[in-house]
């Protein structure tokens, strides 16, 4: 089998946890806390998709902080439209909405509250088959 996990970090990891659940729809399945209760490692699911995330040292710099992009995450979803009413609910910065693409998909861009980019999109092939 091969897989690839993203791992990403977050100041308040605890706080990421309860915001990909609400805007992005996924599902915690495993947490890991320090001492002093902050999350050191967590995991979350969505779909047959999987995240990693945890608190950084104190040399890590996140993307707001930055002031830059620093990694992209593209995910499929079933319904791109209703996925991002649902972000948007949940407080996530819409950065393009929902439009389709000249490579065959229809897609979003978000911003979480720490500033990851998220792509989240579905095949129109998809949709024509449905038809």
């Amino acid at each position: 089998m091969q897989t690839i996990t993203p791992y990403l970090l977050y100041e308040d990891a605890g706080a990421a946890l309860d915001f990909l659940s609400r805007a992005f729809g996924f599902e915690e399945t495993m947490h890991s806390a320090m001492p002093d209760g902050r999350v050191a490692h967590a995991e979350m699911r969505l779909g047959d998709g999987a995240l990693f995330l945890g608190a950084p040292d104190g040399g890590y710099r996140g993307p707001r902080s930055l002031g830059a992009n620093t990694c992209c995450l593209y995910v499929y979803v079933d319904d791109v439209d209703t996925h991002c009413g649902r972000a948007r609910e949940a407080g996530a910065e819409v950065v393009d909405e929902p439009a389709d693409q000249e490579y065959g998909d229809r897609r979003y861009h978000a911003r979480d509250p720490e500033g990851h980019d998220w792509y989240f999109a579905h095949p129109l092939a998809k949709e024509a088959a449905d038809a």
